[in-house]
């Protein structure tokens, strides 16, 4: 089944100018710098807007908190990498050693932004940005369990965060393989 790209924006709720798409950005990644040197839970939005240069009124009109700037950022990066998959490789399967060479590549890009947040232990922003994924792009159209979707999701994750922490000791190939015998994907 072909994926329509505005489809999937208007299912993951990302339809933005490219302004308001800046200035979103700009936020979580001023989060993802102040979190190098400060906890999370000490931040303010005081200090998000600040490095960001917006205002306190820009920040509420986008987030309601601190999360919600996060978990849009994250938001953003997927939405950033359906559109390259469909530009590049496609986005027609997802189950096979092309893609997921693919997606450690792409998310290797933003391994500062994953790092941060596994060591300020908010995995759990990630997994939900992947279940959301699954549940409302993936589920639908291909055949397999949800249960089978969220394993393989989970373990993406935790096998990616893994390869980056410890400084991407295997090649992409290597990685890639241990994935796929992991998954039985031949």
């Amino acid at each position: 089944m072909k994926h329509d790209i505005s489809l999937m924006k208007s299912i993951l709720g990302q339809n933005f100018t490219k302004r308001n798409r800046f200035t979103r950005q700009c936020i979580g990644e001023s989060i993802i710098v102040l979190m190098q040197n400060k906890i999370f839970e000490e931040i303010t939005i005081s200090d998000i807007v600040k490095k960001a240069g917006v205002s306190r009124m820009t920040f509420y009109h986008y987030f309601q908190s601190k999360t919600d700037a996060l978990n849009s950022y994250l938001h953003e990066i997927i939405e950033l990498y359906l559109e390259e998959c469909s530009r590049s490789i496609g986005i027609e399967t997802f189950y096979d050693a092309a893609h997921i060479r693919h997606a450690f590549l792409f998310f290797d890009q933003y391994a500062v932004f994953f790092l941060t947040l596994a060591n300020a232990n908010l995995h759990s922003l990630m997994i939900h940005a992947i279940n959301e994924y699954i549940t409302k792009l993936v589920a639908p159209v291909y055949p397999h369990s949800v249960y089978d979707l969220y394993y393989y999701g989970g373990a993406l994750l935790n096998v990616f965060l893994k390869w980056e922490a410890d400084g991407k000791k295997e090649s992409i190939n290597e990685i890639v393989q241990v994935v796929c015998h992991c998954s039985n994907i031949e």
